[in-house]
């Protein structure tokens, strides 16, 4: 693996690793996520940067098995283009169901 696409992969591991930290001292609950805007914004910024490095991913390596990249880049731009029309629900699933899907995928990519 190129040291580029080493270093796309890490620009999708840290934000992901951001985002758990902002809940180690509390559960992860969407009333609470809803209620605490320096955290909504501090999350909602992981999957723009997530995208971003995905898509430059698919830009120098368009054959690179990187699981689910134009769902990924699809999302960031829905959340830069359209920023009023992203729910809270939408980024929470996000940061529940899909970065740790994500996260273990790229760690494998990364050994």
């Amino acid at each position: 693996m190129d040291e580029e696409l080493q270093v796309w992969l890490y620009d999708i591991l840290q934000p992901i690793n951001e985002i758990e930290s902002y809940f180690e001292d509390r559960p992860k609950e969407l009333e609470a996520y809803r209620n605490d805007i320096k955290t909504k914004r501090a999350v909602e910024r992981g999957p723009e940067i997530i995208g971003e490095a995905a898509n430059r991913i698919l830009k120098a390596h368009p054959d690179f098995p990187l699981p689910d990249a134009k769902q990924i880049i699809g999302t960031r731009n829905r959340i830069i283009h359209g920023y009023d029309r992203i729910s809270d629900d939408l980024i929470f699933s996000i940061v529940l169901n899909h970065l740790p899907k994500l996260k273990m995928q790229v760690e494998q990519m990364l050994k």
